[in-house]
């Protein structure tokens, strides 16, 4: 079996303890219901008296047993944490539905469906654009920052891998999906926000796409100039990238802000902590790429005379370069 089949195989069976458990749970509650309420005091009937109690909580479990923990064994056996970049985009789907069929969710039926509509069609973008960029193949790398943490700790990686790649994982997406779980736990009429809220994701959606599709352009035309000896684009300058230096994540903040003005809406205001934590996040993140240009010789210069005419994530007029011009690349 070819390694992208393998990998193909692995990614789509590697979620099946969870939906198993949680179907498992679902059944049995149904049974248990059915039954009168609960006559069955056995040990098992205490465990689904627990998941039925504690929806959150039972997200975070299956999350550190089918995640943090199996995916960090696959990732140890084949020596790449590939395939949590990939579930970035499948986890979210997963929650929005879990949360939308545990017994205790109560929902505006409208917002539901229009919540779940969107976090597909956010899943679609975001992973039709990770099969792209790596070319239609499943598991072909490793995230950069991962491959140069595993350099920097060596021996000591298999145990740190754990908590950098995996724990800090629940954390950022267990904390994004807050507003999922609170749409499913209040049941209150559509309003005016709730369509704030629609344009702000849509947006973000809308932004990311675009900026994605432009980078995966530039760097498609590059390698095509690389293969023809000639001398490659040093910056993207143009459309969305014009603006903004990081567009892409602008847009992937508009996202999940949008998701917390569901949320605020519902009156649960204290969740925006989930998107606060991504966004700082993913400030560290653009300056460690940041750093990754300019320690390419080739353009450095160039890319310090963008930082400074270019705002770094919200679209924004070009800046003069400090000498009263704007740069033109």
């Amino acid at each position: 079996m070819g390694s992208n089949l393998k990998n193909f195989v692995v990614a789509l069976l590697v979620p099946l303890p969870s939906i198993v458990f949680y179907l498992s749970f679902l059944k049995h509650f149904e049974h248990i219901a059915n039954a009168g309420g609960g006559a069955d005091e056995s040990f098992i009937s205490s465990i689904w008296a627990w998941c039925f109690h504690h929806p959150l909580l039972l997200a975070n479990v299956l999350f550190f047993f089918n995640v943090n923990v199996l995916f960090w064994v696959i990732g140890h056996l084949q020596n790449s944490h590939w395939m949590i970049d990939l579930y970035w985009t499948v986890i979210p789907v997963m929650l929005v539905h879990y949360y939308a069929t545990h017994p205790l969710a109560q929902y505006n039926l409208w917002r539901s469906k229009i919540v779940i509509l969107l976090t597909w069609v956010w899943a679609m973008r975001l992973n039709h654009n990770y099969l792209r960029r790596e070319k239609w193949h499943w598991g072909a790398r490793e995230d950069w920052r991962f491959t140069d943490m595993r350099a920097q700790y060596g021996r000591h990686w298999w145990w740190i891998s754990f908590f950098a790649v995996y724990v800090a994982q629940q954390v950022f997406l267990i904390g994004v999906c807050l507003p999922l779980h609170v749409v499913h736990s209040v049941d209150k009429p559509l309003n005016v926000w709730d369509f704030v809220a629609i344009l702000v994701a849509i947006s973000g959606i809308t932004v990311a796409y675009f900026a994605d599709t432009q980078l995966h352009d530039f760097v498609t035309r590059n390698e095509k100039m690389k293969e023809l000896g000639k001398p490659v684009v040093l910056i993207l300058d143009e459309a969305l990238w014009r603006y903004s230096r990081h567009p892409n994540y602008f847009g992937e903040l508009l996202w999940w802000w949008g998701l917390v003005i569901f949320a605020w809406n519902l009156g649960q205001g204290w969740t925006f902590v989930g998107s606060l934590i991504n966004t700082m996040c993913l400030a560290y993140v653009t300056g460690l790429v940041e750093q990754r240009m300019l320690k390419q010789s080739h353009r450095a210069e160039a890319y310090r005379l963008y930082q400074k005419t270019t705002s770094v994530w919200v679209p924004w007029f070009k800046a003069s370069d400090g000498l009263g011009k704007e740069k033109t690349t």
